[in-house]
């Protein structure tokens, strides 16, 4: 998408997303922490380091650990190549340091985050110039890494209205029109609700939105042309999407690692009770996101693409 719109010029179909700088701006997370309680969204205590050589002079105010070192971008430019990067977990100051070393400069600025533990939440809309065009939310069961990451495992659940406005709000103060996934974490012990990041991109648990009912995909291309859309405003709950191959990579990273190289909370599922949920292979409402028995080959791609990477 950043490619994409770099170059919109070169592309004689609309490109259905806000241009590149307004892109840029939601997909700032040390930006959207900074605006989001203005909408009551709250969000967690943490301490920004503009820049590398800031390091030596940190100040860790109101920093208490565990810690999330998050990249304040997932995605940095540099000498004209783009690169990913990850979040990282420092149970203290000795972890905490040695991770922040290793980074490349152009990661910064870098978000000391206090850590929430609880499931991850998104709330997934498409907004028009004046309305939410289509609504959906899901709940993260499992994630790859198992310590938080790629959902690899999640259900419909009902969309909160009060975290539907607020998400909404939040997005129209960004300039932002059509899809869009804004991420949260349900603490475990309050049951509140902290911002994460916005993904201002269609997202990789897509088909379970269009499994319970919300086909974004469809929605976007017509409001895309311009065409009418029908506001789609309810979906099925309890409709459960598995993404076979990374829920493989969860238990290996389960077994093959401890619960500390994993980063996990204290609370986490021990691994017998991990393998136990990973075994019931099938449940009323589970879907498998890849293989479908109409379209198989996709399945039988990413299986052979496993394989070898293994």
């Amino acid at each position: 998408l950043l490619a994409m719109l770099g170059s919109a010029e070169r592309f004689e179909a609309r490109i259905p997303f806000p241009d590149l700088k307004t892109v840029k701006r939601v997909l700032d997370k040390e930006l959207i922490t900074r605006i989001a309680p203005q909408f009551d969204i709250e969000v967690p205590r943490q301490v920004v380091i503009e820049q590398h050589t800031d390091l030596p002079h940190l100040e860790l105010d109101g920093v208490t650990f565990p810690v999330v070192i998050k990249p304040a971008r997932s995605v940095v430019e540099s000498h004209h190549r783009r690169r990913k990067l990850s979040v990282q977990h420092a149970a203290d100051r000795t972890a905490m340091t040695h991770g922040l070393e290793k980074l490349p400069a152009e990661a910064f600025p870098i978000l000391l985050q206090q850590r929430i533990v609880g499931p991850g939440v998104g709330v997934f809309l498409l907004l028009g110039e004046r309305a939410v065009l289509a609504q959906f939310a899901h709940r993260r069961l499992r994630e790859k890494p198992p310590s938080g990451g790629v959902s690899v495992y999640r259900e419909s659940v009902p969309l909160d209205p009060g975290m539907l406005d607020r998400s909404e709000a939040l997005l129209r103060s960004l300039g932002w029109t059509g899809v869009a996934m804004v991420e949260y974490k349900m603490d475990a012990l309050s049951g509140r609700a902290y911002l994460m990041e916005i993904n201002g991109r269609l997202w990789g648990s897509l088909q379970l939105a269009i499994d319970a009912g919300v086909d974004f995909p469809v929605q976007l291309v017509r409001w895309g042309l311009g065409e009418p859309v029908m506001p789609t405003r309810s979906y099925r709950l309890g409709v459960r999407s598995r993404w076979w191959w990374g829920d493989v990579d969860h238990m290996l990273a389960r077994f093959r690692r401890s619960d500390a190289a994993n980063d996990l909370p204290p609370e986490a599922p021990t691994r017998l009770q991990a393998l136990a949920a990973f075994l019931r292979v099938w449940w009323p409402g589970d879907r498998s996101e890849v293989l479908r028995r109409s379209d198989p080959k996709p399945f039988v791609r990413e299986t052979m693409t496993w394989l070898r990477r293994s």
